[in-house]
């Protein structure tokens, strides 16, 4: 993939993708209708990766049909030729935060070399642990099924500080229900998202965010989207399939996946060739949600490029149409 886009600004080119899903999504911020806000953003980010003429696949995409199209799903081909890498690419992640003005909703999207994203197949939910470069190391597959207090004094002890002054980002869902106890338990503190799961992996794994882990069962998708952010960050991640349907669980074993594998987040992303971009929509720890001010609209980006270790912070201002 380097010699191929050694000649043009791959990560800014990502960045003007995200930014144009964010300014198409802005507009539905409180709105309510999920069906509108999502339309909007996929749509535009299809546009913008069109008009760019990235040679990708989509790894890692939407399952949402828009107009009759799946614009952004699995197995989508953008510019000539061979595809040159693979994406992984999600318009909204939390459409629901987003349409009830709630913080956490960011758009991102991912780059790889062709065939490095691994491939969820059928499965929808991953059960995952996310932590920064200062953890990556003590993060051992004996995790997954390891008490919570047995893994957060691990990652307490290499961060030098008390479990009790760890912040745990954890889903809010029932399937957590006995997790959170957990992790109450060891006095350790929980933040609690409604969703915007491939967020709250970001503020795990990117030093300096006051988020130190994050634990539990979530989309597959975005855990796989999460993987290049982390990689790219140097955290670590543990990942394994957690079907929560008899339906999800048959497709699984039809497919030949081993529901009982651990991944690594080298094995999730099979490179550190990865380019990460994400663009605030309604604000995060990371990112300032997207403003309108009259004639114009100011977004704020994340681009992380994985091979050179650099994080930038992008502000940028766009006109508006009268």
């Amino acid at each position: 993939m380097e010699a191929a886009l050694d000649s043009r600004n791959i990560g800014l080119d990502l960045t003007r993708v995200t930014e144009a899903a964010a300014l198409a999504a802005g507009r539905w911020i409180g709105s309510g209708n999920f069906d509108a806000a999502h339309t909007s953003a996929t749509e535009a980010m299809y546009n913008m990766l069109a008009a760019l003429g990235i040679g990708g696949c989509v790894a890692i995409g939407e399952d949402r049909i828009v107009d009759g199209n799946a614009a952004l799903c699995e197995g989508v081909v953008f510019g000539e030729g061979q595809p040159l890498c693979d994406l992984a690419v999600d318009p909204i992640d939390g459409t629901q935060l987003l349409i009830e003005g709630k913080p956490g909703a960011v758009s991102v999207i991912a780059v790889a070399p062709r065939h490095s994203i691994w491939s969820a197949g059928p499965a929808e939910y991953l059960d995952k642990i996310v932590v920064d470069r200062d953890a990556a190391h003590v993060l051992v597959p004996e995790c997954m099924d390891a008490p919570a207090a047995w893994t957060l004094a691990l990652i307490a002890r290499a961060k030098k500080k008390a479990v009790r002054d760890l912040v745990v980002v954890v889903l809010q869902r029932l399937r957590h229900h006995e997790l959170i106890e957990e992790i109450r338990a060891t006095g350790a503190r929980i933040y609690l998202r409604q969703e915007g799961d491939a967020e709250g992996a970001l503020e795990a794994a990117m030093p300096g965010t006051g988020v130190d882990i994050l634990l539990g069962i979530g989309g597959a998708s975005q855990g796989v989207l999460a993987a290049c952010a982390v990689r790219a960050l140097g955290g670590g991640m543990l990942a394994r399939l957690a079907p929560q349907s008899s339906e999800e669980r048959a497709a699984i074993t039809q497919s030949g996946m081993d529901s009982r594998k651990i991944y690594t987040v080298d094995e999730l992303v099979a490179s550190d060739d990865i380019f990460f971009a994400a663009t605030g929509l309604t604000g995060t720890p990371i990112l300032p949600g997207i403003s309108y001010k009259g004639s114009h609209a100011e977004t704020h980006s994340l681009l992380i490029r994985a091979k050179t270790k650099t994080r930038r912070f992008i502000q940028a201002e766009y006109a508006l149409e009268s």
